[in-house]
């Protein structure tokens, strides 16, 4: 479960409705819509964060900005750290495998572990999990759903929209 005290407050993106929570400091937590999370009692809604967090994300969706500049904090177990670190390091517009990402760890025989940790980002789109794909190019896991992750990838230019069939 989050951590206690936090502020929070809402977004709308192209893909759904976006929770973010945070601290004075930083931020801590990017929860979708899909997720159908209700923030705790004690945490305290506010009109913004006091970090430009909803500036940066609309600058990403209309493709004005490709790296956020945001004060994290995520919490999880220094394995996770390390693999979401490594997220960080993935560019803009390119996908890697889970294999490649438990290499860059130093660690390949860790590619399951890596897929969890992976699963368990909760600074989803900042921290872009979503650059994660199967060993076959194939869109695999993803917390907000694979048609975020698909839509994510296509606005960054690393998969192209399918094609629209046409019966004329």
């Amino acid at each position: 479960m989050p951590a206690q005290n936090l502020l929070y407050t809402t977004t709308t993106s192209p893909v759904g409705e976006l929770l973010l929570v945070g601290d004075d400091h930083s931020l801590k937590y990017i929860y979708f819509e899909s997720h159908a999370f209700h923030p705790p009692t004690d945490w305290r809604p506010i009109d913004a964060l006091p970090y430009p967090i909803v500036e940066q994300l609309n600058a990403y969706f209309a493709k004005d900005l490709r790296e956020f500049g945001l004060p994290l904090d995520p919490e999880g177990t220094t394995f996770q750290l390390e693999v979401w670190a490594a997220l960080k390091e993935i560019p803009y517009g390119e996908t890697i495998s889970y294999l490649e990402l438990a290499r860059r760890i130093g660690n390949p025989d860790s590619v399951r572990a890596v897929g969890l940790a992976n699963g368990k980002n909760p600074l989803s789109i900042v921290v872009p999990c979503h650059r994660v794909i199967g060993n076959d190019g194939s869109l695999v896991g993803y917390g907000g759903g694979l048609p975020i992750k698909e839509a994510l990838l296509e606005l960054e230019g690393a998969l192209q929209p399918a094609p629209q069939l046409s019966l004329f």
